[in-house]
């Protein structure tokens, strides 16, 4: 029943599924991960549409059925009795937690939107009462200041790569950038302590820099060496693999895994994006920095997502009931 995401993200899609990625891409400007995302969800959708509506055998593979002649008949006869039984489908039998069920159905109310207020192919828009599912907020995983510091250590400095890696290192931990964002970053972009960067949407988006950043990069460009690298768009990059190119995410990842298991943080969950919790969680709890400052240097288009970042540990929790003035009665 499980099917290989490349067979959906490069198989020939329904024509108002090509015109919404297009819409996606050029009027909305969805990042590239984004698009595929939704590719992959109205590829599952438009499957099941087929099989629940009986538009191929029963005993047809799932991962074989068609979609691309899909037409606006078929959307049109879409209801949202559809849309829930394609969510029970996809608990039931694909296994979807909330959190993924929340995603499909947000690919769906945008793709109706899109077919009822821009394509005007729809009167209706079918999900305009399709709930979603209730999620449980998850606790983001950081590290504590201590560990923080115990992994910046942990670099050895005789690594010919010492100074680039404690380099990206210390940006994820200070300013709390996206993996996307510190590969893009390029020498001509840093102009004393500002930074600008390609953010969430290819949208440029500025940085600040505090003392360990800037002496961090400028302890880096020292022995950054460029000369070697091919490709022209390329030579611009801050960051350089050992394959003389722009550093790549999946490089970073192995990186940032490596340096956490040297510093003894061996149960595999330390990843770039729990080293952007981190920054936000050491910003909030010890640089007393409001929500909506929070908000900015993250990138959030919500204030909500940062709410996540803002979360209280069991130590203020104790020391706020402590600070009750009962608490000395006797």
């Amino acid at each position: 029943m499980f099917y290989d995401i490349k067979s959906i993200t490069n198989e020939k899609l329904p024509q108002r599924v090509n015109e919404f990625v297009n819409y996606l891409d050029t009027i909305k400007g969805k990042s590239k991960n984004t698009i595929e995302a939704y590719k992959v969800d109205l590829g599952l959708f438009f499957r099941f549409i087929k099989l629940y509506k009986g538009m191929v055998p029963n005993k047809t593979d799932f991962d074989e059925i068609k979609i691309n002649d899909i037409d606006d008949d078929v959307i049109k006869k879409i209801t949202l009795s559809d849309l829930y039984a394609f969510m029970s489908f996809t608990e039931k039998y694909r296994n979807n937690g909330s959190q993924a069920r929340s995603r499909k159905i947000a690919t769906l109310k945008s793709f109706f939107k899109f077919l009822h207020g821009k394509a005007r192919v729809i009167n209706e828009n079918p999900t305009i009462d399709l709930e979603t599912p209730k999620t449980n907020k998850r606790q983001p995983i950081y590290l504590t200041l201590d560990q923080s510091i115990n992994l910046l250590n942990s670099l050895d400095k005789s690594s010919k790569n010492y100074a680039r890696d404690y380099c990206i290192l210390t940006l994820f931990l200070n300013c709390g950038m996206r993996l996307s964002e510190l590969c893009s970053i390029d020498v001509s972009k840093i102009r004393e302590d500002t930074l600008y960067i390609i953010g969430k949407g290819n949208k440029e988006r500025t940085v600040y820099l505090n003392e360990s950043c800037i002496r961090t990069i400028n302890n880096y460009l020292q022995v950054r060496d460029a000369s070697k690298v091919t490709v022209e768009e390329e030579k611009d990059a801050l960051f350089i693999s050992s394959k003389n190119r722009r550093i790549n995410k999946r490089t970073v990842e192995l990186l940032v895994k490596k340096y956490a298991n040297m510093a003894g943080l061996t149960d595999n969950k330390y990843t770039p994006h729990k080293l952007r919790h981190t920054a936000a969680t050491l910003m909030y709890k010890h640089g007393n920095v409001d929500i909506r400052s929070l908000q900015q240097i993250l990138g959030h288009e919500n204030v909500s997502t940062t709410q996540i970042y803002t979360h209280v540990d069991n130590d203020q929790l104790r020391e706020a009931v402590k600070s009750n003035p009962l608490s000395k009665i006797k």
